[in-house]
């Protein structure tokens, strides 16, 4: 699958996205008869994974007129502090009123793909699935797993997310299907009845049994066509342990389903897959949601650096470009 191309809404070509003053400046400077050709900058407040700029170049290929130049590094490059990521050199009319959205889709999804980062790495290999989908607000969530994927997650939950970053979209099963049916190897039996046969098999054992028996349970009944198990034990009960990952493994093994991946997910953060990969725990997946969602953004700010080839700067920033030979042309 590959990467769906990204829209620009039409709330933020028309600029009612923007912050007002940039609105107002457009005007002014509309009145005044000035459209300077500007080179405009934007640099990092902290090291990150960089996302977003797939977005900024789709809004600037809609905007900017011909002879414009932007530079930039890749989406999922990491950056340092104070690096600049993206260079616009064009007529500031063009473009001026969408800063705003230019650091908005930088800040926000450097955030959710440096946390996301995080867990990949302390994983070691171990997939990561983003399950961030329900913390954000609907029409942002592609945005999310999108982000998160770029990041170093194997995929995510999100239908949207999965296109957006070409990826196959991945769940398991929620634990409404097993309250509504009543039982959880009844609800995974009826899983396993109408689902396409490319979709995993994976059973949510925590419901209503001691997640070994249920494991168990499921596992009998679904014999070879059982892909995995998924532990969300929640607070309440201790949440999914190391020990008790061994614990089900164990007793899957010694019942002869070895092929019976299991998985974990529950309040995961960076620090808990650490702990888990450093206890040897045999988890064959991890699902990661609010440690991603709820990841603080990099706060990005753009700065006007040359006006019609003058190099200029406001106070406490070295007027002219900012050299960074990791910068290529975009447009």
């Amino acid at each position: 699958m590959n990467p769906s191309p990204m829209d620009v809404d039409p709330m933020v070509l028309s600029g009612e996205t923007s912050d007002i003053y940039f609105l107002r400046t457009s005007e002014v400077l509309a009145k005044e008869g000035v459209n300077p050709v500007a080179t405009m900058e934007v640099f990092a407040s902290r090291d990150g994974v960089l996302c977003g700029m797939r977005e900024v170049e789709a809004l600037l290929r809609k905007v900017l007129p011909a002879n414009s130049e932007v530079w930039a590094l890749s989406e999922g490059e990491p950056i340092k502090r104070k690096e600049v990521v993206l260079r616009i050199k064009a007529p500031y009319q063009s473009y001026g009123i969408y800063e705003t959205a230019i650091v908005g889709f930088l800040s926000q999804e450097s955030g959710w793909a440096t946390a996301a980062r995080e867990c990949a790495e302390a994983a070691r290999g171990i997939p990561v699935i983003s399950f961030g989908a329900r913390h954000v607000h609907p029409l942002v969530c592609g945005y999310l797993d999108y982000a998160a994927v770029v990041g170093g997650c194997a995929s995510c939950s999100s239908v949207v997310g999965a296109r957006l970053a070409g990826v196959d979209s991945a769940g398991t099963m929620p634990h409404a299907l097993i309250i509504a049916m009543g039982d959880t190897v009844t609800a995974t039996l009826a899983f396993d009845r109408h689902m396409p046969p490319e979709v995993p098999r994976i059973s949510l054992v925590d419901t209503f049994k001691d997640e070994p028996e249920e494991a168990i349970n499921v596992a009998r009944a679904l014999g070879e066509r059982l892909t995995g198990v998924r532990l969300d034990t929640p607070p309440e009960r201790g949440r999914v342990t190391p020990d008790l990952v061994k614990e089900v493994r164990a007793r899957l093994d010694l019942a002869g389903f070895k092929h019976v991946a299991i998985f974990v997910s529950g309040g995961i953060t960076a620090y808990r897959i650490s702990l888990f990969v450093e206890s040897n725990a045999p988890i064959d997946g991890f699902g990661v949601g609010s440690a991603i969602s709820s990841a603080r953004p990099i706060d990005f700010t753009a700065d006007l650096h040359e006006i019609d080839g003058k190099p200029v700067a406001k106070r406490g920033r070295i007027p002219g470009i900012t050299p960074n030979p990791r910068l290529e042309r975009l447009i």
